[in-house]
């Protein structure tokens, strides 16, 4: 059987809450897909926003007719594109990626799978991982991604609690993992691997049934069926499987295409296009993915994060927007700025990265309506500098970038100010696997830099009278995966999913986050502080790579600092330091000196009891493969304070 939901059974959406006042009417703003904000407020603080949705939801259909719509559409269109091995990119048409969908998903079919069964893909970013996307929408299954960073252990879990039936890994490597496992894995009755050509496989077999057979499977998918089982990183606890729904995406893609107009719909001769580099086992890069197909524009995969594969991938294929992380963004700059100092021009760049920052304030002001835009001597100095600067970095980026659309963690507003003066402009955004990604987003021409922008169209912000931030709307999922309870258990009853993270909104219903709810220390002396904004600042220096500030039930506030390979090499060629073991280079002077530095000028941030009082550098990094970072560059407290919990117990033995 299909696996559904009865539209009379889902959570309705949450009823207004009549203690919050509706603030004044607004008129849509900035062209027809801007709609600002309708907010409430409860005593005089604003509590809730939202935003209509642009587009209808959807009443039938399903993601595995997106290829074939758009076949019957623009056959000829490239949708995708495919990278070969002397590092070229040969175009897909709509036309051709519906004929490998279809034949994958009669493979898929002939080998046993039924409507309903879960199938897990363990693999890189690929053009076969969205292949295999949609070819097993196409054969009625639902997909379980599985981060191919992962443990055996942790693969074991998700393939059991999820009765996944089949699995796709990428290298002979990973099935060989699973060999010992899959004696407590009865359900799983398909291992194959992308590496030993078991896709093509797939096709070959698929083409001796008739195609009717993939008409009969899509024909029963509706917008309530089950589309995916996402596990969560797991930052505290076990992974839960997220249950996202075809309308699900629909609803969080349909409106961020129309929103996000200048991102996927050509306003000049270059067609958009994004060449994808995060891990499709996250949310937050498959529901790009999605987009892409769903808005045609051409999508592209790169599998290696290695600066040297990565770079080339974007020399070749040449985006006009990308999909990027805060670290990611910030470490481009820091390589950018130490790149300068080596050729003796850092003077050069730091006055570029000072106009840009102006630049881009002053067109936010301008935009916002408290300003009048970039004056004559600013956009005098900002032309000066673009050959200087601001075109070698979009240069390193593929040359045509204009976007980037940024989520994960907050970014700082000087960041965004500096990509918005050199001519990359920064969606930034905010959501979980829970909301199928985006749940607020920068508008076009309405940026608000340090802020995570207003709802996503058809989605609505609360903040909770603790602070914390609740979500409802159309992507917002319908509950977490459990097979002893039956399937799916809703997870907020009310409609209002809590997220966990800590927020408020302004005046326009712009969201900034503060914290984690879990994760707000609580010093001895009964002072609240939420670590996220000092860690965040101290991670865009060009010498750290991650910080990790600590003092729950303890006297003062510490932190635990690991250095940036890269920062440190060029720290090192500077000053003509000579390489030293890890566990001393800590004991540097002058390192000591530049790092106390940084954290006094993060403490300037915060109240005298919020400040780091002692730190420590860690003589190794925070990395995923210890076990110290989700796959998605977020800190696992509770590991770390583990792992390091004598450097913590020092920094508060007197």
């Amino acid at each position: 059987m299909t696996t559904s939901y009865s539209s009379s059974a889902a959570t309705p959406p949450p009823d207004p809450d009549p203690a919050l006042d509706y603030g004044p009417d607004y008129d849509p703003d900035g062209g027809p897909v801007l709609v600002v904000p309708e907010v409430r407020r409860l005593d005089g603080e604003v509590r809730e926003a939202a935003v209509p949705p642009l587009v209808a939801p959807v009443s039938y259909g399903s993601l595995a007719d997106l290829p074939f719509d758009n076949a019957a559409t623009a056959p000829a269109h490239p949708v995708l594109s495919r990278r070969a091995a002397d590092g070229t990119w040969a175009d897909v048409t709509a036309a051709e990626f519906a004929t490998q969908v279809r034949d994958v998903a009669k493979g898929l079919i002939s080998e046993g799978l039924m409507p309903g069964d879960r199938i897990a893909f363990m693999a890189r970013t690929s053009y076969e991982w969205t292949l295999l996307d949609f070819a097993a929408w196409a054969a009625g299954l639902v997909t379980v991604p599985v981060y191919p960073t992962s443990s055996v252990y942790q693969v074991r879990w998700i393939l059991q609690d999820s009765g996944a039936v089949a699995m796709l890994t990428e290298t002979p490597g990973q099935a060989a993992a699973m060999g010992p496992e899959l004696g407590h894995l009865p359900e799983l009755r398909h291992l194959w691997t992308i590496d030993k050509g078991h896709v093509d496989l797939l096709a070959e077999l698929g083409r001796a049934l008739p195609d009717s057979e993939v008409g009969v499977r899509r024909g029963v998918l509706g917008p309530d069926t089950l589309a995916t089982i996402v596990y969560t990183s797991g930052t505290t606890g076990r992974p839960k499987g997220c249950v996202l729904t075809h309308g699900n995406f629909l609803a969080e893609v349909d409106n961020a295409i129309e929103l996000l107009y200048p991102v996927f719909k050509a306003r000049t001769d270059e067609e958009p296009s994004t060449l994808l580099f995060l891990p499709l086992s996250h949310v937050f890069g498959r529901m790009v993915a999605i987009a892409c197909v769903r808005a045609r524009v051409r999508l592209g995969h790169a599998p290696s994060l290695k600066a040297e594969d990565l770079l080339a991938d974007l020399a070749a294929f040449r985006p006009t927007f990308l999909l990027a992380i805060p670290y990611m963004v910030e470490k481009v700059y820091n390589s950018a700025r130490a790149r300068a100092e080596r050729g003796g021009k850092s003077g050069t760049f730091d006055r570029a990265a000072r106009v840009a920052r102006r630049y881009g304030e002053a067109v936010e002001a301008g935009r916002g309506g408290t300003g009048n835009g970039p004056g004559r001597g600013l956009r005098t100095a900002r032309a000066l500098y673009d050959p200087l600067v601001y075109r070698k970095i979009r240069n390193a980026l593929g040359g045509r970038v204009r976007q980037l659309i940024c989520g994960g963690s907050p970014l700082s507003r000087d960041i965004a100010a500096f990509y918005a003066g050199a001519g990359m402009e920064i969606y930034e955004g905010y959501g979980l696997t829970e909301s199928t990604g985006a749940a607020t987003v920068t508008p076009p021409l309405k940026p608000r830099l340090g802020t995570v922008g207003w709802p996503l169209p058809g989605t609505r912000v609360r903040i909770a009278a603790d602070g914390e931030i609740l979500l409802a709307g159309g992507p917002v999922f319908r509950g977490y995966w459990d097979p002893a309870a039956g399937g799916v258990v809703p997870a907020s009853p009310d409609g209002w999913f809590p997220t966990g993270d800590l927020g408020r909104l302004d005046d326009e219903g712009y969201l900034t986050i503060t914290g984690r709810k879990k994760e707000i220390l609580i010093t001895a002396g009964g002072k609240n502080m939420a670590p996220a904004p000092l860690e965040h600042f101290l991670r865009t220096h060009p010498l750290i790579s991650q910080a990790l500030v600590l003092g729950d039930r303890r006297p003062y506030i510490t932190a635990l600092l690991t250095l940036d390979p890269e920062g440190i090499t060029h720290w090192r060629q500077m000053t003509g330091k000579h390489p030293v073991p890890p566990e001393l280079l800590a004991e540097d002077p002058e390192l000591a000196a530049i790092l106390q530095r940084a954290v006094d000028e993060a403490n300037r941030q915060v109240s005298r009891p919020e400040s780091i009082r002692r730190f420590t550098v860690l003589p190794v990094g925070f990395t995923e493969e210890r076990g110290h970072l989700t796959p998605t560059m977020k800190p696992r407290r509770e590991q770390i304070l583990r792992d390091f919990s004598a450097e913590v117990e020092a920094m508060y033995d007197h």
